[in-house]
């Protein structure tokens, strides 16, 4: 992983565990969001997003969310070392697993640092 986008990764990962600790579910998670967007396609920081989600679906008991992680976290590892990821996905459970989706401009810009992250 390039390093300005493992420093990105571990900057929304440390932003979400703070917010979590606020209480702030909903920003913790859209972090773990945005990690996961930047981590997707190395199985570690994609299996370390999935497991963020998770706690914060346990916190909010949303069986749902759990479930949907809990299916997400084996298949996404599969998925990341197999270099068959959904571009931009965010990883929750409220979108398909399979679904691509549009990248923010500023996380688009890191991953073109990375050649494992396919954009086109």
């Amino acid at each position: 992983m390039h390093p300005e986008l493992r420093s990105a990764f571990d900057t929304e990962m440390r932003l979400a565990a703070q917010a979590s600790g606020t209480g702030d579910l909903d920003a913790a998670f859209a972090h773990l969001e945005r990690a996961h967007v930047l981590g997707q396609w190395y199985a570690g920081t994609h299996a370390r997003a999935h497991l963020g989600m998770l706690r914060i679906g346990w916190r909010r008991r949303d069986a749902r969310e759990i479930l949907g992680q809990l299916i997400r976290i084996p298949g996404g590892i599969i998925g990341s070392a197999l270099g068959r990821v959904p571009r931009g996905n965010t990883g929750g459970a409220n979108v398909s697993a399979f679904r691509q989706m549009p990248i923010a401009s500023d996380l688009r810009e890191l991953l073109r640092l990375d050649g494992r992250s396919r954009l086109e």
